[in-house]
C-alpha cells in the first residue's frame, strides 16, 4: 500500500526487493546502523560483510559483471564514502552498473565538520554516473527506484545515494517500483535506420573490412553477442575485441584475430591499421586501442555504434555515428545486410583474409618452455587447459602483467565471464570481484588470476571468502616485481628499477592459512598441473602461489603513444617488417 508509514531503513529495504536485490556488499558504521538493524529482521537481502568499502565496490561490480545485474554497495559515512572513491571510478571507467548507498550524518549537522562527515555527493561527483543526497523519508523510495534506473539504462555505471543518518530513521510513505514515473533520463535504444543502411552499404563495398567490439556487446546483454557472431559469420569479415570486450564473440572462432591495442596480436593490429572499413560496436577507441591517433587506421572509412552519444567523435572523428544499444543496431544491420542479400566481392576478401593469415603466421603470442623455471605464459595456459572443458569458470584479475598474460593465454567462448579492470586499472580489483562472482555463482570455479603486488592490495578480502565460505581461488603469477613496472623501466627508462622489486613478500601459503584457506606452490613446469588440479578440487579458498620466470616481459607491446605496426615482439624477435608498394606492411 502506498500509504503504508515505514521508516527510512525499512522503506530503503523494500525498495531494494522491489528492485529484485538479492544480497548487497558492505561495511556497517554508525551512519548506517540503523540500515543494518532492519537488515538483522529480515531474510530476503543478503548481507556479504567485506573488509574494506574498496572491496565491497569490486565485489559489486564483480557480481553485476557477472549477472547482468546491478550491483549493491552499502557503506557508512565519512571514510566509509571516501574508501569507495576508487570502486565508484572504476565502474564508471569500466561501464559498470552498481548503486552505493551511503550513511551521512543527520541532516542538521551536514555542514558542519561532524564526526565522520564529508561531502559525499561533492567528492563522488566527477566520479559516478549520477548522485542523490535524501532530505526527506518520503522521498527515498523514489529515488532508489531512480537511481537504478540510471545504473543499468544507456551506457551502465554507478550511482551514489547519500542517506543522512534521520533519514533512515525518519518515518514516511513507501512508493512502489511501478508507481515510479521514469525521470527524464531516457536513453536513445535504437539506431537511426537510415545511417544503419547507409553503413551497410558502406561495409558491402569494402575491401579490408573489420569489426572492432568492445565491452557495450556484452552490456547490451546475450543477445548482442549472439547477433554479432551472427552478423560476423553473415559477412565474413574478421573481429577483434578490446581487452573489455573479450568473450562477446568466440575466442576458438576462426574470424577472430585476437584481442588489439597495446598488449594485442600482431593480426589484430596491423590488420587495424591497414583496415579500409572499421566497424566499432560498443568500443570507445580508448588510447591503449588507439595508440597514436594520427595514424590510427588512416586509410579506413570508420563506423562507430555506441549508446553513449558522448562517445561519438570523442577520441576518433567516424564517418558513420550510430547511437543505440547495441542488440538493436546489430539486429538491425543484419536485416539489412539479409534482406538486400550483399556480399563483399569475393576476391577482395580472399585476399585480404590470406594477409591476415600471413600475420597471423608469425605466432606473436609464442613463448619457450624449458624445465626449469615456469613461464608465465604457460602457468595460465596451462590453467586454461584444464578448465576449459567447464561451463562455469569465470576469472577475474588484478592489475598487471598477468592481467595481459591472461587476456593473451584464457581463451573466452561467451560474455559475462571474464572481469578485469580496463578503464582505470585498479590494482586489487581481482579479489573482491572474484568474491563478488562466487556470490552470484554458488557453485561455479571462480579464478582470480593475480599478481604478487597486486594481491596485497586487498588481501584482507581472503577473510571475507573464508567468512562466508566462498571457494574462491587465486592464482599468483609470483614474479617478485611489480612486472609491469619492471618491464616499462626495462624497456623506456634504461633498466633504473626505481621501487619496482617485491622484497618482504609474506610466504603465500602460510598467508593462505592464517586465513582459514588452503595454501599451495609451484616453483618447477612439472609441478603445474598437479597444483592446478588440486586447487580446482578443493572445496575451500585456495591461493596458489606460482613462482615464476622473474624477468618475463609481456609481448607484443606497442609503447605508449606509438602506432600499431610499432610493435615490440619481444628479444630475438625483431618484426622485420617489410613495406609493400601499396603501403602494407607485410612479414
Amino acid at each position: 500500500m502506498t500509504d503504508q508509514k515505514l521508516n527510512g531503513s525499512q522503506i530503503l529495504l523494500k525498495a531494494l526487493v522491489d528492485q529484485g536485490v538479492d544480497v548487497v556488499f558492505g561495511y556497517p558504521g554508525g551512519a548506517v546502523l540503523p540500515i543494518y538493524d532492519e537488515l538483522f529482521k529480515q531474510n530476503a537481502i543478503r548481507h556479504v560483510l567485506v573488509r574494506q568499502e574498496g572491496g565491497a565496490v569490486h565485489a559489486a561490480e564483480g557480481y553485476a559483471r557477472s549477472t547482468g545485474k546491478v550491483g549493491v554497495v552499502l557503506v557508512t559515512s565519512g571514510p566509509g564514502a571516501t574508501n569507495s572513491v576508487t570502486g565508484l571510478t572504476d565502474a564508471l571507467m569500466d561501464s559498470i552498473p552498481v548503486v552505493c548507498l551511503t550513511g551521512q550524518v543527520p541532516t542538521h549537522l551536514i555542514g558542519n565538520d561532524a564526526f565522520q562527515e564529508c561531502d559525499t555527493t561533492g567528492i563522488t561527483r566527477s566520479c559516478t554516473k549520477h548522485n542523490y543526497l535524501v532530505k526527506d523519508p518520503n522521498d527515498l523510495a523514489r529515488v532508489v527506484h531512480e537511481a537504478f534506473h540510471v545504473a543499468r539504462s544507456g551506457r551502465p555505471g554507478p550511482v551514489v545515494v547519500d542517506l543522512p543518518k534521520d533519514v533512515s530513521m525518519g518515518m514516511g510513505t513507501y512508493s512502489p517500483r511501478a508507481s515510479v514515473r521514469k525521470m527524464s533520463y531516457r536513453p536513445r535504444l535504437r539506431g537511426d535506420s537510415a545511417m544503419i543502411e547507409k553503413a551497410v552499404d558502406i561495409m558491402a563495398r569494402a575491401k579490408r573490412p573489420i569489426f572492432y567490439c568492445g565491452g557495450g556487446v556484452i552490456n547490451s546483454g546475450p543477445a548482442a553477442s549472439k547477433r554479432l557472431g551472427e552478423l560476423v559469420h553473415a559477412t565474413g569479415f574478421p573481429c577483434t575485441l578490446t581487452l573489455m570486450g573479450l568473450g562477446a564473440f568466440p575466442a576458438s572462432d576462426r574470424q577472430f584475430v585476437g584481442m588489439l591495442g597495446m598488449h594485442g596480436t600482431y593480426e589484430a593490429n596491423l590488420a587495424m591499421y591497414h583496415c579500409d572499413v572499421l566497424i566499432n560496436i560498443g568500443a570507445r577507441f580508448d588510447d591503449r586501442i588507439t595508440g597514436k591517433i594520427a595514424e590510427f587506421c588512416p586509410k579506413a572509412t570508420k563506423i562507430h555504434v555506441d549508446i553513449d552519444s558522448s562517445s561519438i567523435n570523442k577520441s576518433v572523428f567516424v564517418d558513420i555515428g550510430i547511437v543505440g544499444d547495441a542488440a538493436n543496431v546489430l539486429k538491425e544491420m543484419l536485416a539489412h545486410w539479409q534482406l538486400k542479400r550483399r556480399h563483399l566481392e569475393r576476391k577482395a576478401l580472399a585476399k585480404w583474409w590470406t594477409q591476415i593469415d600471413k600475420w597471423r603466421a608469425r605466432d606473436c603470442l609464442r613463448y619457450r618452455q624449458d624445465s626449469k623455471v615456469i613461464k608465465p605464459q604457460y602457468a595460465i595456459q596451462r590453467l586454461y587447459e584444464l578448465t576449459k572443458d567447464r561451463d562455469d569458470v569465470y576469472i577475474t584479475t588484478e592489475v598487471g602483467q598477468h592481467q595481459m598474460w591472461a587476456a593473451q593465454f584464457f581463451r573466452f567462448e561467451k560474455p559475462n565471464h571474464w572481469m578485469t579492470s580496463g578503464g582505470l586499472g585498479t590494482m586489487g580489483y581481482g579479489l573482491p570481484a572474484a568474491i563478488g562472482a562466487q556470490v552470484a555463482h554458488p557453485k561455479a570455479l571462480v579464478i582470480d588470476i593475480a599478481g604478487e603486488s597486486s594481491i596485497m592490495m586487498n588481501i584482507q578480502e581472503m577473510s571475507t571468502a573464508a567468512q562466508h565460505r566462498l571457494p574462491v581461488k587465486v592464482f599468483i603469477i609470483n614474479n617478485e616485481y611489480m612486472g609491469m613496472v619492471r618491464q616499462w623501466q626495462e624497456l623506456l627508462h634504461g633498466g633504473r628499477y626505481s621501487e619496482s622489486y617485491m622484497d618482504s613478500l609474506p610466504d603465500f601459503v602460510r598467508l593462505a592459512e592464517s586465513f582459514h584457506a588452503v595454501g599451495l606452490r609451484a616453483t618447477r613446469p612439472d609441478e603445474v598441473d598437479d597444483v592446478i588440479k588440486e586447487m580446482i578440487a578443493i572445496d575451500r579458498p585456495v591461493i596458489a602461489d606460482i613462482r615464476v620466470d622473474k624477468k618475463e616481459n609481456c609481448f607484443p607491446m606497442i609503447p605508449s603513444g606509438a602506432a600499431h605496426y610499432d610493435m615490440l615482439l619481444g628479444p630475438g624477435d625483431e618484426a622485420e617488417n617489410k613495406i609493400s608498394e601499396d603501403g602494407m606492411v607485410l612479414v
